[in-house]
């Protein structure tokens, strides 16, 4: 039988586990949202986040406030923060994604905890999750705070290098393939010429776009709403808290936060988060036209364009022996499709600020974290899975662009662009080649023909 102890709030007496540090408010709010627990709980990402808020309004508190956090609460405030931000007290936040809009719920989670381990760490009640632990603090600044936070974090520590491994791994692949020239292809038709290098050049480029994009919607991101409290107006806090506290982040994660300018827009408007998802959904359009590219020029093996191989991984179908599947192109082009659905919620979910507050904060967290969290993954997965062991197949190209119609495009300097049409259609309906269409319908020589048509030198 689980043993329980006894917890009080405004609100009257709780039972609460007697092995977990949660209080109260946090247990009110674990039994009445019983949705999605165990699946959709607040993301490991914010709960870190809180730490790192809740020690660096410790910091900002003792040095504007020490009279309130002295330094005997302070040590037990920013140890048991430390261990928050470090995830060694996860099992201890159970909530989940759907309840208050605030967060506020998330954020007593934190004050209660981060209250009761610092007791333990002090050896006596000590602090107070209220009166303490979210000292000048609010649920409404401390939760857009956390946000931020988790969302620069997981974007400069896991997402850009993620994807600048596999931007490496085209160049490599541009460097080994250089002078390899194949059918370049518009409409899922045959076009002119290009080199393979050129075409992974496309790939790495749009990928080096989607960084730089990425890297522009951090700055409005490192703008803070902690020192706003309730509504904007700093009530409670010291004065210079937002700076002190913002400038405290920054120490904690080693970037560089700071205050945001107007509070009234920090705690209402979510606009910088919705920034930075469009520059996610950009990422993720991007990465299911490489797999897109990549999945139809490996498609075959002997009916389809073949030309690339890419690694065997796993069997491809419990029916037909032999296959073998593109399966890390499926992961990216689902993820692909995650992201682009969380940019709806997120771009919803930012458009309800009502008055001083937005009340959709939790899903926007949840989903923006998603977003981030699946692309960084799904790059890695695919480039050690897939890009990495992309081979070109010479001879398919090489045959794939002499039997090319769109090659006709080299004459029409010299037989004009309606007789290059004329040559093209003859030498589909009859099955012949250009030059032989070109020859039979007496638009040039044979030895003109063989001087002007080098499909090597049109890229």
């Amino acid at each position: 039988m689980e043993e329980y102890r006894i917890e009080h709030d405004s609100m009257g007496e709780v039972r609460v586990p007697a092995d977990k540090y949660w209080g109260a408010q946090t247990e009110r709010s674990r039994n009445n949202f019983r949705i999605g627990v165990g699946k959709e709980t607040m993301p490991e990402e914010i709960v870190r986040a809180f730490g790192v808020l809740k020690h660096a309004a410790a910091v900002a508190n003792h040095r504007l406030r020490p009279e309130k956090m002295n330094d005997e609460k302070y040590s037990a405030v920013i140890r048991a923060a430390e261990e928050v931000a470090e995830g060694k007290l996860m099992d201890n936040f159970p909530l989940v994604v759907w309840q208050t809009g605030s967060g506020t719920q998330s954020n007593m989670n934190a004050n209660e905890v981060i209250a009761a381990r610092g007791n333990e760490i002090a050896g006596k009640k000590l602090l107070h999750p209220n009166d303490d632990v979210n000292m000048s603090q609010s649920s409404n600044d401390t939760f857009p705070t956390a946000m931020h936070i988790a969302a620069v974090t997981i974007l400069e520590d896991r997402l850009i290098p993620a994807a600048e491994a596999l931007i490496e791994t085209f160049k490599r692949l541009e460097e080994e393939n250089k002078g390899v020239i194949k059918s370049g292809r518009t409409h899922l038709q045959d076009a002119t010429p290009i080199s393979f290098s050129q075409e992974i050049s496309g790939w790495r480029s749009s990928l080096e776009r989607d960084c730089e994009l990425i890297r522009l919607s951090l700055k409005p991101l490192k703008e803070l709403a902690l020192g706003g409290t309730a509504v904007g107006t700093g009530l409670n806090a010291p004065a210079g808290f937002d700076r002190e506290v913002a400038a405290a982040v920054s120490e904690l994660t080693d970037k560089d936060f700071v205050t945001a300018k107007n509070k009234f827009h920090a705690l209402t408007s979510k606009d910088e988060i919705v920034f930075a998802h469009g520059a996610l959904k950009g990422l993720a359009a991007d990465l299911m036209k490489i797999a897109n590219d990549v999945r139809w020029l490996a498609s075959g093996p002997r009916d389809g364009l073949s030309e690339i191989s890419i690694p065997e991984n796993e069997p491809g179908s419990s029916i037909m022996p032999g296959k073998v599947n593109p399966t890390q192109c499926e992961q990216v082009t689902m993820v692909a499709v995650q992201v682009m659905g969380n940019d709806a919620a997120v771009g919803m979910a930012a458009s309800q600020g009502n008055f001083e507050l937005n009340v959709f904060m939790p899903v926007i967290a949840y989903n923006f974290l998603q977003s981030a969290r699946l692309l960084t993954e799904s790059m890695t997965s695919f480039n050690l899975n897939c890009a990495s062991g992309i081979k070109a197949d010479r001879e398919k190209m090489k045959h794939n662009l002499h039997n090319s119609l769109m090659l006709v495009t080299a004459l029409n300097p010299y037989i004009g662009y309606e007789n290059a049409a004329k040559t093209a259609k003859l030498a589909y309906r009859e099955g012949i080649s250009l030059r032989e269409a070109c020859l039979k319908l007496g638009f040039l020589s044979a030895e003109k023909f063989d001087e002007v048509f080098k499909p090597e030198e049109m890229v």
